[in-house]
């Protein structure tokens, strides 16, 4: 026993060693990529040929060769500098590089690739392993070659799945996740026959809401336009709602009350929306529409966290007393959750949405489309023809 731990321990060292010096960032330095050199419109977008390559910096990380990208519309209002204050706070935490030092800038949430290299500590991944991921707003984004991620943000990617469309889910995946079972305390064993509406349902998260939902057996209504109806009903919608008739409150009052709300809309909702909830029941409404990085971009860090402070504070007391909880719901990145989530597509829950596709050299076009809104789906860029092809070679 004592002789097979030796080899094996010899074997693992030689391994370790043999990768030190076979690193793609050391073979390689600068890679294809669209960037901002400024927050603006869609100009601002320019693509170069010399962007640097990813740098594995903590042993927890992996580089990830990007064979699809998918947009949202975070990308369209960070192209344009929401949440810049914040974002940059996260990305230098001491303050010790100059304003600006985050450009060039490359931005895309969704990420489905290959590992092309893992950092020393990386134990549920191998170099040429399927991934996906949702890229977290203060790192630099798929739309690029190549993208480094901590091991914690990866998942293995689906295999009923080409990497295009397991490009349309992870962002808002875990957005909704986060939302609903981070913050909403939704899970899969205590969501049967709960009453949940989702106030904007023909959008990224809300397609996805639905069909998590569905499949862990709540009852589900989604407001969403006319034209939607039918393909949110596809999706698995109980009740749908047309907020293009009229006040959409009246329709919903009319309506047993909900276990749980969640908004996508913003706005003026939650002055009425929180009425629809079940009185002392536990019912939450969470909402993803927030002040907190335009307070921080108007305000500075510091007085905007305390504006947010107060802001919550003040509206989670407000509806305690009336018998409803108010929270506030945040994209947070989980391989764990998107194990869990792998898991459910391919057991045929849950399918991507995808409205369109474009390739590479057609990344501002594709924002262009995410702009316009009224999305029925996710919009997602090919990085790599060849991507899907590659992979099955593996």
């Amino acid at each position: 026993m004592t002789c097979v731990r030796h080899l094996a321990f010899r074997s693992s060292l030689f391994h370790r060693q043999c990768r030190l010096f076979s690193t793609s960032s050391r073979a390689r330095t600068i890679m294809p990529a669209w960037v901002i050199d400024k927050y603006g419109s869609n100009d601002v977008l320019r693509f170069t040929k010399n962007a640097s390559f990813p740098v594995i910096n903590y042993p927890n990380e992996v580089i990830v060769k990007v064979f699809a990208a998918g947009l949202n519309p975070l990308d369209v209002s960070m192209r344009g500098g929401y949440g810049a204050a914040s974002l940059s706070m996260m990305r230098d935490p001491l303050s010790i590089k100059q304003s600006g030092s985050e450009f060039p800038l490359i931005l895309g949430r969704d990420v489905s690739g290959v590992i092309m290299e893992c950092g020393l500590d990386v134990k549920y991944f191998r170099e040429r392993d399927e991934v996906w991921a949702a890229i977290p707003p203060w790192k630099q984004g798929s739309l690029a070659e190549f993208v480094v991620l901590s091991g914690n943000e990866v998942s293995h990617k689906p295999k009923s799945l080409s990497h295009t469309e397991a490009a349309a889910i992870p962002y808002v995946a875990t957005t909704a996740w986060s939302a609903l079972v981070n913050t909403g305390g939704i899970k899969k064993d205590n969501c049967a026959k709960k009453r949940i509406l989702i106030l904007g349902g023909s959008g990224g998260v809300g397609t996805f809401a639905i069909q998590m939902l569905k499949a862990w057996g709540a009852h589900v209504t989604v407001t969403c336009s006319q034209n939607a109806e039918l393909f949110v009903r596809e999706l698995g919608a109980d009740h749908v709602v047309d907020y293009t008739a009229g006040p959409v409150e009246e329709p919903l009052s009319m309506l047993e009350k909900f276990d749980l709300i969640l908004d996508n809309v913003g706005g003026g909702t939650e002055h009425w929306a929180l009425d629809l909830l079940k009185p002392w029941t536990g019912a939450k409404y969470v909402t993803l529409v927030t002040p907190f990085l335009q307070n921080t971009d108007r305000l500075g860090i510091a007085d905007g966290m305390m504006k947010t402070a107060a802001t919550v504070s003040t509206k989670v007391i407000k509806h305690l007393v009336k018998g409803v909880h108010y929270r506030w719901g945040f994209f947070a990145p989980s391989g764990v959750a998107l194990d869990e989530i792998r898991e459910m597509v391919d057991a045929g829950q849950i399918r991507p949405v995808v409205e369109e596709t474009f390739n590479f050299s057609q990344v501002p076009q594709a924002f262009e489309k995410v702009e316009k809104g009224h999305a029925r789906g996710k919009t997602v860029v090919q990085i790599s023809k060849g991507g899907d092809d590659f992979a099955a070679q593996l």
